[in-house]
């Protein structure tokens, strides 16, 4: 069963998002901080189910940008989704497999979305 991993350190954003996200989707994994995600992304079970990560672009620790430059050395083909303040943009996150979006984020942009880029992880790992 493919595992979204919601990255967010704000508890309210992230029951939001969990709620939304687990409206259509069975497998939603929450953790409140990158090196947490780093923990599950190194566990291959947890690896081999991985289809996307939302994160949000503010976490304790580490920047959004750092973040998900890390993951994807990790996890290169991985879907990344950026939910991000009025004050990030789209450049801050290079790359083919990153997707920025200002919050706040409509309900079913949002699961279109992750519907999008989880159908394409999982028809390039086939």
């Amino acid at each position: 069963m493919p595992t979204i991993l919601l990255v967010d350190h704000d508890p309210l954003q992230a029951f939001l998002s969990m709620s939304i996200l687990e409206s259509r989707f069975q497998d939603v994994q929450r953790v409140s901080e990158a090196a947490e995600a780093f923990c599950l992304v190194e566990q291959p079970r947890f690896a081999d189910n991985l289809a996307l990560v939302i994160a949000g672009h503010h976490m304790p620790g580490i920047g959004g940008p750092e973040f998900v430059a890390e993951l994807l050395s990790r996890m290169p083909e991985l879907p990344v989704i950026v939910l991000g303040g009025s004050t990030e943009t789209a450049s801050d996150y290079p790359g083919e497999s990153v997707c920025f979006r200002p919050r706040p984020i409509a309900a079913d942009e949002l699961l279109a979305l992750a519907g999008q880029l989880m159908e394409l992880r999982h028809r390039t790992a086939a």
